[in-house]
C-alpha cells in the first residue's frame, strides 16, 4: 500500500503535469489569436497547425486527460483543504480555476462539439463573428484571460524558488501580460475585417434544433461542473458540522490560548484558521523549517513524521520534540508552541522566504587586536572605516552586495541578480579587488599608523535564504544559510593555512576555473556532516578568471 507521502507526491505530479499541457494549449491557442494582427488569413492558417496537434487522436487524448485530471484533482483538493484560509495570491489562484470550467463549456461545445455532431465549422470567420456580433464576445474574453492567469500564477508558484526564475522574472512577466493583450487585439483586429467580408464566410445563423441541443449540452456540462462542485462544498460542510457534532475535535494549547479544531487539521491550518500569527514561508510544503513547532503530550497524539518532513527535521538537527506545523496533524490533543516567531507581521514572512543560489564571501582583518593595543580608539574607527570602504568598493566593481560590517570583518553576497556560475566568479574577482585595494593604501597606513592591514577571505556558494530580519525597527536585509556559516569557517582557516584566501571547490568547479597546480584539501568543516573539498591560495591574484 502506498504511503501518505507518495500519494501526495503522486497527485502533485499529476496536477503539475496536467497542468504544464493545458497551459501549453492555451498559450498556443492565444498566439493563434494573436495572429490576426497580421490577417484572417494568418489565423486561419495558424488554426491549422492548431487544430494538426490538438485535434489528432494524441492530441486529443492528451488534452481531454489533462483537463478531466486536472479538475477532479482540484476537486478533491479542495475537499481535503481543512480550512479556506490562504495568502491572497493562492486564493486568487483557486477561484479563478474552479470558475474556468464554467465559461469554458459554452466555449467547447460551440467549436469542437459543434463540429463533431453536426459538421459546423468553427473556423474564425464563423467563430469570430459569432462572438463579436452576440453578447459572448465580453464572456470569451473573460475566460481566456482567466485561463490564462490562473495558468501563469500556477507556474509562478511551482518556480518562484528557482534562481533562474527568478532571475528573468521581469521576461516572464513581461510575456505573460503581452500575449493575451496580443490575442485580444488579434481578436479584434479578426471581427473588424469580417465586418467588410460578405456573409458567405459563415457568420450565418445555426439552425434551432441545432441550436437548442447545444445549448442544452452547455447547460448539461456546466450544470454538471456545478452540482459536483456544489457537492464538494456542501460535504465539507457536513463533515465539519459531523466533526463537532460526534465531539471528533482536539485541542491545541499554544502558549495563552487554547483552541479546538477537527481531528485531521494539521497544526499550520489551525493556525491560520484561529487568526494565530504562524510563520511559513514555503507555503507549507515541508521545503523549509520556519513553521517548526516544540509539542508536548500524549505520544499516540501525534503521528510520525513522512519522508519530507522528516528529511528537513534531520537536515536541521531537530531535537525529538520538534515537529513541523505543516505537516503535523495531530490525533489527539497536543500543545504546541511555535518556535519562529511571526511577530503579526506579514511583511517578514513575505520578505524572508527567498531561497537562491548564492556566493558568499567574508573577510577578516588580522592582528587587530594588536592594532587595538597599540593605538587611540579614534584612530581604530579611522583604520577601520579605511578597511570598510576598500573592501566595500572591491565588492561593489565585481557586482556583489557589501552586507554586514561586524566588528573587523565584512559578508559580501553575489548572485542577487545573475546566476550562480557568474557569482562565483564575480566572488572571486572581489577577491581580488579587494587585495588590490588593499595594497593601494596599504602604504598610506603604514606611514600614519606603522602598520600594513592583513587579511583573509573564505568563499562558498549555495542555497541561502535572503530577506529581511532583526527586531522590530532594527532590522536589516541579509543571507542565512550553510553557504553563510561555511564562507565563514573558511575565512578562519586562512590563519591556519597562512594564505589570503580559502575557496571551496564548489566555487571553483561553478565558476569554470581550473585549479591546475593548486593543493586540494578535504576538510570537515564545523557545522556541516560531510567533508567540503576546499583550495588555500596564497594570493588571490594568481587565479585566472574567464
Amino acid at each position: 500500500m502506498a504511503s501518505p507521502q507518495s500519494q501526495f507526491v503522486s497527485a502533485r505530479g499529476l496536477r503539475l503535469a496536467s497542468g504544464i499541457v493545458l497551459f501549453t494549449y492555451v498559450a498556443t491557442h492565444l498566439l493563434n489569436h494573436a495572429a490576426g494582427l497580421v490577417s484572417l488569413a494568418a489565423a486561419e492558417a495558424g488554426r491549422e497547425w492548431f487544430l494538426a496537434a490538438w485535434r489528432s487522436l494524441p492530441g486529443t487524448v492528451l488534452f481531454y486527460g489533462a483537463l478531466a485530471v486536472h479538475i477532479v484533482l482540484a476537486l478533491t483538493a479542495l475537499l481535503a483543504r481543512r480550512t479556506l484560509r490562504v495568502p491572497p495570491l493562492e486564493a486568487g489562484r483557486i477561484v479563478l480555476g474552479l470558475c474556468v470550467p464554467v465559461l469554458l463549456a459554452a466555449h467547447f461545445v460551440g467549436t469542437r462539439l459543434a463540429h463533431e455532431w453536426f459538421g459546423l465549422q468553427d473556423d474564425y470567420a464563423r467563430v469570430v463573428g459569432i462572438l463579436w456580433e452576440g453578447p459572448n464576445s465580453i464572456r470569451q474574453m473573460i475566460l481566456m484571460a482567466m485561463a490564462w492567469l490562473h495558468g501563469c500564477l500556477g507556474v509562478h508558484f511551482v518556480l518562484r524558488h528557482r534562481p533562474a526564475y527568478r532571475n528573468n522574472l521581469h521576461f516572464a512577466f513581461a510575456a505573460a501580460l503581452l500575449l493575451p493583450v496580443l490575442a485580444a487585439l488579434g481578436f479584434l483586429a479578426m471581427a473588424r475585417e469580417l465586418e467588410h467580408l460578405p456573409p458567405v464566410h459563415g457568420r450565418g445563423p445555426v439552425d434551432a434544433v441545432v441550436y437548442s441541443r447545444l445549448s442544452a449540452a452547455v447547460d448539461m456540462l456546466a450544470g454538471g461542473y456545478v452540482a459536483a462542485l456544489v457537492l464538494v462544498l456542501g460535504a465539507r460542510g457536513w463533515r465539519a458540522w459531523r466533526d463537532k457534532r460526534a465531539g471528533l475535535t482536539i485541542t491545541l494549547a499554544y502558549p495563552g490560548r487554547r483552541i479546538s479544531v477537527p481531528r485531521g487539521w494539521s497544526v499550520l491550518e489551525a493556525s491560520r484558521a484561529h487568526g494565530i500569527p504562524h510563520l511559513s514561508l514555503c507555503g507549507g510544503r515541508a521545503r523549509c523549517s520556519t513553521c517548526r513547532v516544540r509539542v508536548a503530550g500524549q505520544a499516540t497524539s501525534c503521528p510520525p513524521p513522512g519522508a519530507a518532513e522528516r528529511h528537513t527535521l534531520d537536515r536541521i538537527g531537530a531535537a525529538a520534540d520538534v515537529r513541523l506545523a505543516c505537516q503535523l496533524r495531530p490525533t489527539g490533543d497536543l500543545a504546541v508552541t511555535p518556535l519562529l516567531r511571526a511577530d503579526g507581521h506579514p511583511r517578514v514572512m513575505q520578505e524572508a522566504g527567498t531561497e537562491r543560489e548564492l556566493a558568499i564571501l567574508f573577510v577578516d582583518l588580522r592582528r587587530w587586536t594588536t592594532l587595538s593595543e597599540q593605538h587611540l580608539p579614534h584612530d581604530l574607527a579611522y583604520v577601520l572605516d579605511r578597511f570598510f570602504a576598500i573592501v566595500g568598493d572591491g565588492v561593489r566593481s565585481a557586482g556583489g552586495l557589501p552586507n554586514q560590517f561586524i566588528g573587523d570583518s565584512v559578508m559580501a553576497i553575489f548572485g542577487l541578480d545573475t546566476d550562480l556560475p557568474t557569482a562565483c566568479r564575480q566572488a572571486l574577482r572581489g577577491a581580488q579587488a579587494i587585495e588590490a585595494g588593499l595594497a593601494a593604501g596599504n602604504e598610506r597606513l603604514h606611514r600614519d599608523f606603522g602598520q600594513r592591514l592583513e587579511f583573509g577571505i573564505g568563499i562558498h556558494a549555495g542555497r541561502a535564504a535572503v530577506g529581511e530580519v532583526g527586531w522590530q525597527a532594527t532590522r536589516t536585509f541579509t543571507a542565512v544559510g550553510d553557504a553563510v556559516n561555511t564562507a565563514a569557517r573558511l575565512q578562519e582557516l586562512c590563519k591556519a593555512f597562512e594564505v589570503r584566501l580559502v575557496v571551496s571547490e564548489v566555487v571553483l568547479d561553478a565558476a569554470g576555473v581550473d585549479p591546475g597546480g593548486l593543493a586540494r584539501q578535504a576538510l570537515s568543516i564545523r557545522g556541516r556532516q560531510q567533508e567540503l573539498g576546499v583550495y588555500p591560495i596564497g594570493s588571490p591574484a594568481t587565479l585566472t578568471l574567464r
